[in-house]
């Protein structure tokens, strides 16, 4: 079995997000860059996969300036086989994001594709399904579990009633929830051996993919600061101020 990951750069979790002076996006100077946590969770789930014996070979992808190769370096030294850099403008919508990985399945003809439900950066949550569709496979989506059998996989998914268990037959698309798996720390060893592990570099144009803009970003606004709570010395205090003051009772 082989398994396709696609995975983005995104700004590390840890960070706290500036926007722009002029409003026209977030500002990226100076900011540490990282895997997307949903992609490094999808990664995780194919090494494992790849562990127990199910997956013979780990393929990660990546959409983006050159800088992306950082982070497919990074998804190497967790345990991925090889990589693939598709150099293009950052921020393409899910829809061109969709396309340009429908390509690689059709040359790759993975069995498996894994990737994180949705980025940090944009919350789209759009490119897996939207890559299903182009590809026709089955999907999955929010899995909360993985469990291969035979030429079918079993995807437990996190829906508002609670767990719901699919079977889909492969090659499948399957969008990968926090509860899936807590992805490893890459070793040194690992880390100076990602280094040597093959790398792909392709452009849209070679998988013959036209980048097209549909939609336009008119404004970033930082959220609304919280004002500082208060302590109340009774329950009496406590539903005046809910009813005078919050005004919501």
């Amino acid at each position: 079995m082989k398994i396709l990951v696609p995975v983005k750069r995104v700004i590390d979790y840890n960070v706290k997000v500036r926007v722009k002076a002029d409003h026209s996006d977030v500002d990226l100077s100076n900011v540490k860059m990282a895997l997307n946590p949903f992609c490094e969770i999808a990664v995780e789930e194919a090494i494992r996969l790849k562990e127990a014996g199910t997956a013979t070979e780990v393929v990660v992808v990546s959409i983006g300036p050159k800088a992306v190769q950082e982070q497919i370096r990074a998804a190497l030294a967790l345990g991925a086989d090889r990589g693939i850099h598709i150099e293009a403008e950052s921020g393409s919508e899910p829809l061109s994001v969709a396309k340009l990985l429908a390509k690689v399945v059709a040359e790759e003809q993975p069995d498996l594709v894994l990737l994180g439900k949705q980025a940090i950066d944009a919350d789209n949550n759009q490119t897996g399904q939207m890559l299903a569709a182009l590809t026709g496979m089955g999907q999955g989506t929010f899995a909360s579990a993985v469990k291969v059998e035979g030429d079918e996989i079993l995807v437990t998914r996190e829906v508002d009633g609670g767990l719901q268990t699919i079977g889909l037959k492969l090659p499948a698309v399957i969008t990968t929830d926090l509860r899936l798996n807590e992805p490893r720390y890459a070793s040194l060893p690992n880390i100076m051996k990602a280094k040597r592990k093959p790398l792909e570099v392709k452009t849209p144009a070679e998988l013959g993919v036209e980048l097209r803009v549909h939609t336009q970003l008119l404004k970033v606004e930082p959220p609304v600061a919280r004002k500082g709570g208060c302590k109340v010395a009774s329950v009496a205090e406590l539903v005046d101020k809910l009813k005078n003051e919050a005004k919501v009772i």
